[in-house]
């Protein structure tokens, strides 16, 4: 078994999502990691000569073919370990793509307010856009809410992708007090974020 790599940030939630799904089927040790430095306007060329994207994470497998987003990586990933992240069929599957993109849409608008609020120079910054995507955001709060009684004890990359996305908020919107407005969403997520997986892979702060 060969050794694969993995362009990646310390603080990146959509890297942790991939790291998370490693730990979690076994795979962890055959992942190294390859420090990058990912930005919306000065992008790292290392990661552009495998992704056209500039973006993290991006796998390069162990017979060097290379994988982007972090879907494709965590499909991927749970292919090869012969995991249950994901079922094959039917309306478990659909019901954890829901809750991905869920999380997925969640993670994108809170990166554009992070990139608004530390990468746009601050007589650019439009106050308004910050403010649409922080609504998205608590929307999107709101369902996970809504769900989380749901939860119990799954661990599939429904889960995954949502407890990366809380554990991001915790990060980079602390002043969103989440954890105070959605109770379910919280509890729930004490017990996922003490995980193995989620505790080493938790972002420095």
């Amino acid at each position: 078994m060969g050794v694969m790599k993995i362009f990646y940030s310390a603080t990146s939630p959509y890297v942790r999502k991939c790291l998370v799904a490693a730990h979690e089927l076994g795979l962890r040790e055959r992942i190294e990691l390859v420090p990058s430095a990912p930005h919306p306007v000065n992008r790292d060329q290392t990661v552009v000569a495998r992704n056209p994207l500039g973006k993290i994470p991006t796998l390069i497998t162990d017979d060097g073919a290379i994988l982007y987003d972090s879907r494709v990586v965590c499909e991927y990933l749970n292919e090869l370990g012969r995991g249950q992240l994901l079922p094959v069929a039917g309306p478990a599957r659909f019901l954890v793509l829901v809750e991905q993109s869920l999380a997925d849409g969640m993670l994108d608008a809170a990166v554009l307010v992070r990139y608004e609020t530390a990468a746009r120079p601050e007589q650019l910054r439009w106050r308004q856009w910050i403010d649409g995507q922080t609504e998205k955001v608590s929307s999107g709060l709101a369902e996970i809410e809504r769900r989380a009684t749901g939860f119990k004890e799954r661990i599939d990359i429904g889960t995954i992708s949502i407890g990366c996305s809380l554990g991001y908020l915790d990060l980079r919107m602390e002043s969103l007090g989440w954890r105070g407005k959605y109770p379910a969403a919280a509890a729930w997520f004490e017990e996922f974020g003490a995980r193995d997986s989620m505790l080493a892979t938790r972002p420095p702060r």
